[in-house]
């Protein structure tokens, strides 16, 4: 199945509305910015480093040149009062210097650049965050012209296809993470799956850790793994999705997914930040699979407030490039990020880009993820398409696979129901233990 940027909405799902309409001949970006320096003078310096400036007038340079290229300020806000010291080391500037913050949107023109995503990072994230009078940046959002959805197929299958592969018609997609990502041999990582098909489970995915190590060769688990799901499939009619991660070189993984596809495989994963825009391109342009994006080393482009990415932004870029699920992290997780960023990050992936072609990504919600969860995220979404990996949560639930896997549909069941888990487990005893255990 492949729908170009299209999902249909299943009855009672929510997706969120399109804040703004896209330009058609520019591209904007908006930061947050800090300086020591007058904000204004800064955000010029920046819309003339990444378009026609140049750090001496040179020949060639002429202002009908910079009529036509040149990068242009569309609004800029200042934020409070000065900070008493910068955030990022400048040699320029003095440490005891104050700073001032404010929000600051440029725009290009698409001439500049074409309709292209890695040219697209050169433009809105390139030599910006080393500028010398730049002590704190963080890219929040991008806006693009529809010729970048021409230009990209956006996610082949998205929230639909993926229903309709794990024949969810509503309700999360319910899933887990093969542990140990690393020393499981095929025949180990088949036999675990064999009993999370017996349990009911809707999706299995490889840990990104898991690719083709002497271990577990890449072949070797793809057929261990689908033998079992197979004939899983042949006795229940449920055929488990199943996630591989195929992350390589650009050649690996074109033959890893020719692997999979002869295999009868219905999912690949790949570890974004490892393959890189043009990697992960290369890979969907030609992927007849739903892609699983991870995001691992996500933290090292957005964990500083006042350097790198937002996931809003950043997201953008992967969906339009044919991403069908996208990590989001998980309410009350292991990890750093607060929950309102997760909520936010979550809402985006429902966000359409574009108007007619929204491309919409299903978030996945992991880390810690278990009943708990359910209702606090489905009262900041009001939706249900999404999936929910929990490992702790099914795999030692006190009745076993099968009982984690009946709790965690009945907690989104009392989510949606907006009933109180404890009084919805008093007549659901998997959900009860699964209370009574966390």
């Amino acid at each position: 199945m492949k729908t170009c940027c299209a999902a249909v909405t299943p009855v009672g799902e929510r997706h969120f509305q399109m804040e703004t309409l896209v330009n058609a001949t520019r591209i904007e970006a908006d930061y947050l910015l800090e300086t020591p320096s007058d904000p204004r003078r800064v955000a010029e310096i920046m819309a003339g480093e990444q378009s026609s400036g140049t750090f001496v007038p040179v020949p060639g340079e002429t202002p009908e040149l910079k009529a036509r290229a040149a990068a242009r300020i569309e609004s800029l806000r200042i934020l409070g009062e000065r900070v008493a010291r910068p955030t990022l080391p400048s040699h320029a500037v003095r440490p005891d210097s104050t700073a001032q913050r404010a929000l600051v949107t440029i725009s290009w023109p698409l001439d500049n650049l074409g309709p292209s995503l890695p040219n697209l990072i050169a433009t809105v994230a390139g030599n910006l965050y080393e500028l010398q009078d730049v002590t704190g940046l963080k890219l929040l959002d991008i806006r693009l012209p529809e010729a970048f959805a021409n230009a990209y197929p956006g996610p082949r299958f998205g929230i639909t296809g993926t229903r309709q592969l794990t024949d969810v018609a509503r309700g999360p997609v319910i899933g887990t993470i093969i542990k140990p990502s690393v020393g499981l041999r095929a025949d180990e990582t088949a036999a675990l799956v064999a009993k999370l098909c017996e349990a009911g489970i809707d999706f299995i995915k490889d840990d990104e850790l898991q690719a083709d190590g002497a271990t577990c060769p890449f072949e070797d688990r793809v057929r261990a793994v689908m033998r079992v799901i197979d004939e899983s499939a042949q006795r229940t009619g449920k055929r488990t999705m199943y996630a591989f991660n195929l992350t390589g070189d650009v050649e690996q993984m074109k033959r890893r997914h020719d692997v999979l596809l002869s295999s009868g495989a219905t999912c690949l994963m790949v570890s974004l930040n490892s393959v890189g825009l043009a990697g992960f391109s290369e890979l969907a342009r030609i992927a007849e699979l739903p892609i699983h994006a991870h995001r691992n080393g996500w933290g090292y482009l957005s964990r500083h407030p006042l350097l790198g990415w937002s996931y809003v932004a950043w997201q953008k870029l992967w969906r339009l490039a044919g991403a069908d699920h996208m990590h989001v992290n998980g309410l009350a997780s292991k990890f750093a990020e607060a929950d309102e960023s997760v909520v936010q990050s979550a809402r985006a992936c429902l966000t359409p880009l574009f108007p007619g072609k929204p491309c919409l990504a299903m978030p996945v919600f992991s880390s810690g993820q278990s009943a708990r969860q359910a209702p606090a995220t489905f009262a900041s979404l009001k939706c249900t398409d999404l999936i929910v990996t929990a490992g702790g949560a099914i795999m030692a639930h006190p009745g076993g696979p099968a009982e984690g896997v009946v709790a965690l549909r009945q907690g989104w069941e009392a989510a949606e129901q907006g009933a109180p888990l404890s009084e919805f487990a008093v007549t659901r005893p998997a959900l009860k233990q699964a209370l009574e255990s966390a």
